[in-house]
């Protein structure tokens, strides 16, 4: 408050009236010298003082970023865990539509408003509460939503350990003791975002039907009953809230009190890449986990969780750093078993301390217990009775979390509660299953037998086999509680689990009995009736057992009849359970035998053999596939298995073959050299339907582009898309050769190419190249779009001097040549942007108003943001809000009359035109289309395009 320059033109206070000042008299200094811009000067204070550089510096160093997906319906599944994403991961559903998270409070719903009350769904881990804490974080840092004053961040467990009633001015003073301090209660007079986190960890009874009506802000109440009333409006109606869950959660809440209904999806193949690049920095090491989390269905979807991605990331980091000569863990349990070897090697001080003890022993079957009890209820998070339950003390907490500080965490929510809870609910799931099956192995205890809960029924008799009452168990549970749970319980039979156990468990007496049992009781059970969930969830237990017969089950199960064409995508789920050791049998002696069936060949239109090991034969029975007359198979990926240059000359025969219908093909990291791109470059321009090809990773080098450049130059080519393994979107060729080693002699090659046959083109990746900065200028000069693109950047370009450069409103420009009769063009977007048609003599120098395109009377123009369009001639503004966020098209076309006096936009969707405006006049001099970024919505990185009509 002394700085100028800190306070960026607000007056400072006399040094006089703050000596001895304390914080309420500071805060009264503050509201009669800066009055409405108090909380302006405060964010200036707190921004200046820096104290989330360290919190930034880690959010760049790891964040990725995700988009949320719109939902069209407020029905939520009641599936869990695993289960939910394997089946949304099988069900073929149409591209839905994503929104930024840093924009949900944004996007238009029709009828003139936003969305107040969003719920974000997501399974366990997958990102919800990080996306919470991000879009706090940008806002706190001004980056975005400047228009809200506050963000009160709650989580539903905290709320929970609240027992007393209190006001909602009250509660939020509770837990944002500034506000009070700050004597701020007249939060009705604010934007506010509430963030309520956790709805599935919430204890409150949450009643909309029958709980007290609360709308005065300093009445008390219960904090359900406050709550209940923020969500329904009747506590500051004019708040946004948004709520996440669990989707099994998710319907506590009406759905005539949500607006928007979101998810979060989780990581794809490229973002799963980036993480493990950014998390290991090491090549070498980054580059080998990515194969292998591919290379396992379980592990590969639970990687779309971040939680997961960082517990493999840990495990494999640790073993190839310390380790190079041992096998990596080949089940996801052997994975998991690692995992909290790492977590209580961390905490050893001597290498006598690295051995499992009797202390550590207790330790672990007493956290296994609480993880156990708790799944059977359903709980991810503790509080103190839970805890006691399980012989977990208050007291004793910070020993447990001492010991395993990535694996038992716990949470202070108020002042006498505390709460606790596992990393990731796949955590609870191995420790539960470790607990049961130390018990069994050390004392013969079927703990199983005794254990009950809300949804399990209690079984007619007593087994004495824990894993058959707990493969009858995961069977009576609908919605999957326990499969991931059963999954590891089998896994933990394996020897090489005994083996990473020493010490900690009892060598069982015969266990190759015990396995041989387990697996004989699994395929009685998927003789019966089951669910496709269920089977492929007993599938899942063979592939953790490494059952060598899962091939012939697999097939067994496939040709019962039980899936019907309702369910083709399921086929994949299974064929993705095969050892990779055995994939290239189950091609021959499955797909050679079934190739005339129209059904087997409809199961293969999208198809992933990633990592997995393929052979010439495999290679060969792929090509008996792409040569069938009745294969559609349409995408085919390839990635990370060793093909080399002559698997890809053997997979050309198929790739060539009139009957080929493939359109995507990934062969990220197959070891391909130059000598591959000559066969490439003949697949592509031959008569091949080839669209998308991915071949990035691989050491192609200078020499191999030019090949492939051959190709690309081919009028022939019909590639839309050559690119790295993230999801694509077959708009425009997006030419990715990420990671391929090229330097400025392929950039000659590059250039030549795309000029050649450059209509597709637009979007290029060369990262992890060394382009240097003549290839740079050579493709920039390749890739100008013929000057139909211009794009506001934040770094200044270095343009020579113009006469007829806006010298002040730096973010305008206007086209070269006049119209003077009809003209009609089509504009693309990206961002908030102007388009305008003006008068040359429009001035071009200096602040004022007689610069900006719209403020006067030497033009009519057109500002396009996220949530409407304005029309602006000489200051007088039109407003348009649509009623639908189609309208907000991305795509504005301009009609120009010269001779009668005639400007109409239009939005431009799907082949559609929708009229938006027309100015009348009578022109006196020819017109010129001019843009524009200013006029107070202008944002970096906004674009505007000429678009081809």
């Amino acid at each position: 408050l002394q700085k100028p320059e800190t306070l960026g033109g607000f007056p400072i206070i006399p040094k006089s009236k703050i000596d001895k000042a304390d914080r309420t008299d500071m805060v009264d200094q503050m509201l009669q010298t800066y009055c409405e811009s108090t909380l302006q000067v405060t964010k200036k204070i707190l921004k200046k003082l820096d104290r989330n550089d360290l919190v930034q510096g880690l959010v760049e160093e790891i964040y990725i970023e995700m988009n949320l997906a719109v939902k069209e319906n407020k029905e939520f599944s009641s599936e869990q865990g695993i289960r939910y994403i394997e089946s949304a991961s099988r069900k073929l559903t149409k591209v839905e539509k994503t929104v930024g998270y840093d924009s949900i409070f944004r996007d238009r719903l029709g009828e003139n408003k936003t969305a107040r009350t969003v719920l974000t769904i997501g399974v366990a881990g997958i990102g919800k509460t990080a996306l919470t804490q991000k879009f706090t974080l940008n806002w706190a840092e001004e980056k975005t939503n400047n228009e809200f004053h506050f963000i009160f961040p709650f989580s539903f467990k905290a709320l929970s350990a609240m027992k007393k009633s209190l006001s909602l001015v009250e509660l939020i003073h509770h837990f944002f003791a500034e506000t009070k301090e700050a004597e701020i209660s007249k939060f009705g007079e604010f934007k506010v975002i509430f963030i309520l986190d956790g709805l599935d960890e919430s204890r409150l009874q949450l009643d909309f039907r029958l709980s007290k009506k609360v709308s005065d802000i300093k009445e008390k109440a219960s904090v359900d009953v406050l709550v209940t009333n923020i969500i329904k409006g009747n506590l500051l109606p004019n708040a946004h809230i948004w709520i996440t869950s669990r989707p099994a959660a998710a319907s506590q809440i009406p759905a005539e009190c949500i607006d928007l209904v979101t998810e979060v999806t989780g990581f794809n193949q490229a973002q799963k890449l980036l993480y493990f690049r950014k998390k290991c920095g090491d090549q070498n090491i980054h580059s080998k986990i990515m194969p292998y989390v591919s290379a396992s269905q379980s592990l590969n979807t639970l990687c779309q969780m971040p939680i997961c991605c960082w517990i493999t990331a840990t495990v494999l980091e640790d073993l190839l750093k310390h380790k190079e000569k041992e096998e990596l863990p080949k089940t996801v349990t052997e994975l998991y078993i690692n995992f909290l070897q790492v977590q209580f090697r961390q905490k050893a001080v001597t290498e006598a301390e690295i051995q499992w003890n009797q202390s550590s022993k207790d330790k672990i079957l007493t956290l296994g217990k609480l993880a156990f009890e708790q799944l059977q209820k359903g709980n991810l998070v503790f509080y103190d009775s839970e805890l006691k339950g399980s012989g977990i003390t208050t007291k004793s907490v910070s020993v447990y979390t001492g010991i395993f500080p990535e694996i038992f965490k716990d949470e202070d929510v108020s002042d006498q509660a505390k709460v606790c809870c596992f990393t990731h609910l796949s955590v609870q799931e191995f420790l539960a299953a470790l607990y049961v099956h130390l018990t069994f192995t050390n004392t013969q205890v079927n703990v199983l037998d005794e254990a009950q809960s809300s949804w399990m029924g209690v079984l007619g008799r007593r087994k004495s086999n824990p894993h058959h009452t707990a493969v009858d168990k995961a069977l009576q549970s609908p919605n999957g509680e326990l499969d991931m749970f059963l999954r590891f319980l089998m896994g933990l039979l394996l020897p090489s689990s005994q083996s990473l156990l020493k010490g900690l468990v009892k060598k069982p007496e015969n266990d190759t009995k015990a396995i041989e049992d387990a697996i004989k009781y699994i395929k009685e059970k998927l003789d019966n009736d089951l669910s496709t969930e269920h089977s492929i969830n007993l599938l899942h237990c063979l592939n953790e057992l490494n059952d060598n017969s899962l091939v012939e089950e697999i097939q067994r199960f496939m040709a019962s009849g039980r899936l019907t064409v309702d369910c083709l995508s399921n086929k994949e789920a299974f064929m993705r359970l095969i050892p990779v050791t055995h994939l290239h049998i189950f091609f021959i002696s499955y797909f050679k035998h079934n190739q005339g069936s129209r059904t087997d060949c409809l199961s293969l239109y999208l198809f992933s053999l990633s990592a997995c090991e393929l052979s010439e034969r495999g290679i060969s029975a792929l090509n008996g596939i792409l040569s069938s007359q009745n294969s559609i198979l349409k995408e085919l990926d390839l990635s990370y298995n060793n093909l080399g240059d002559g698997g890809i000359r053997q997979l050309a025969e198929g790739l060539e073959s009139p009957n080929c219908s493939l359109e995507v093909l990934r062969l990220s990291g197959c070891s391909l050299t130059w000598k591959a791109c000559d066969t490439l470059a003949s697949v592509i321009s031959s008569q091949s339907r080839l669209k998308v090809l991915d071949i990035s990773n691989n050491d192609l080098h200078n020499e191999g582009l030019e090949s492939l450049c051959a190709g690309l130059e081919n009028q022939l080519c019909k590639l839309e898309c050559l690119r790295s393994a993230s999801k694509v979107v077959l708009s425009g060729l997006r030419l990715s050769l990420s990671g391929c080693q090229i330097t400025e002699e392929g950039c000659h090659s590059l250039v030549t190419a795309l000029q050649a046959n450059p209509s597709h083109l637009r979007e290029l990746d060369l990262s992890y190249n060394h382009p240097g900065k003549e290839g740079v200028q050579l493709l920039s000069g390749g890739l100008s779009d013929d000057n139909k693109k211009v794009t506001v950047v934040m770094e200044e370009q270095p343009y020579p001097d113009h006469p007829e450069r806006f010298d002040h409103c730096c973010w305008q420009l206007l086209c070269k040549n006049g119209l003077t009769g009809r003209s009609y063009w089509e504009v693309k977007r990206e961002g908030p942007v102007i388009m305008a048609v003006s008068y040359k003599r429009l001035s071009r120098k200096g602040p004022t108003a007689d610069c900006r395109l719209g403020w006067n009377d030497q033009c009519w123009s057109l500002v396009c943001s996220d949530r409407q369009y304005s029309f602006w001639h000489n200051r007088k503004e039109t407003v348009y809000t649509p009623q639908y966020a189609s309208l907000l098209s991305l795509r504005v076309g301009v009609y120009v009359d010269v001779p009668a006096g005639i400007i109409s936009f239009y939005a431009v969707s799907a082949n559609e035109m929708f009229h938006l405006h027309t100015f009348k006049t009578s022109f006196t001099a020819p017109l010129y289309p001019a843009f524009g970024f200013g006029f107070g919505c202008w944002s970096y990185n906004s674009s505007v395009s000429l678009c081809q009509v």
